[in-house]
């Protein structure tokens, strides 16, 4: 296969750079309780988080990956999430072997932007960065609530590109779901998606992106570094 060439990597952060699920998980069965519904576990929350906390809250509350929740049951829900994750943001969660030496490696190269482009909101995604020693990594950070629109929205992969000055065809989207490989066609960026990481259980083959790789430490191999 030969190299990527690019000026630009906007990486996702829950399921590519860290197993974030633990303290999703927790947070989750803890709301369930408090509002008196039965614990969802990790195992279901694997296949519903990458859309953004209120769709996971939904997900929960309905135990179901695409059903509506009640509206005021949903808001009541939401409320008690966000005061228990925001104690338990990175209680438990790791990042994923090999994403130091892949960042290493991305820093490394001169002609290479290393961004970070989430669902996730500000407060939550700028406290989980910090408290695992990965925030000062990006040139910049992208987070759920910054615009308007999020992935898979092409909106926050043209917005990263545009402040950071570089064309979306020398841009790369690293991430694990189909939120990002479609985005990521959406914005005409190159696709390298990670095997492991969330998808709502569905292989991330299936959505054709140009690269898979088991670890970000094979970046190494895939990217042209100058």
């Amino acid at each position: 296969m030969s190299r990527f060439q690019a000026k630009l990597v906007l990486i996702d952060l829950d399921g590519t750079l860290v197993d974030s699920v633990p303290d999703l998980a927790y947070a989750v069965d803890q709301t369930m309780l408090r509002l008196g519904l039965p614990q969802r576990g990790e195992a279901a929350v694997r296949t519903w988080v990458g859309n953004g906390v209120k769709t996971l809250v939904e997900r929960a509350l309905t135990n179901e990956l695409h059903q509506p929740a009640d509206p005021v049951a949903l808001e009541q829900a939401l409320g008690v999430f966000m005061e228990i994750y925001a104690e338990n943001t990175s209680q438990r969660s790791r990042i994923y072997p090999g994403v130091l030496e892949g960042l290493d490696f991305l820093q490394s190269c001169q002609q290479l932007k290393v961004a970070c482009v989430t669902n996730k909101a500000e407060q939550f995604t700028h406290k989980l960065l910090k408290d695992l020693g990965l925030f000062e990594r990006f040139d910049l950070i992208v987070s759920g609530d910054t615009l308007p629109e999020k992935k898979p929205h092409p909106l926050p992969l043209l917005y990263a590109a545009e402040r950071l000055g570089v064309s979306a065809s020398a841009a790369i989207m690293l991430g694990d779901s189909k939120s990002d490989v479609q985005a990521a066609r959406a914005a005409g960026f190159k696709m390298i998606a990670v095997s492991y990481g969330y998808n709502h259980g569905e292989d991330i083959r299936d959505y054709q992106p140009d690269a898979v790789i088991d670890s970000l430490q094979e970046l190494t191999t895939l990217i042209q570094c100058e």
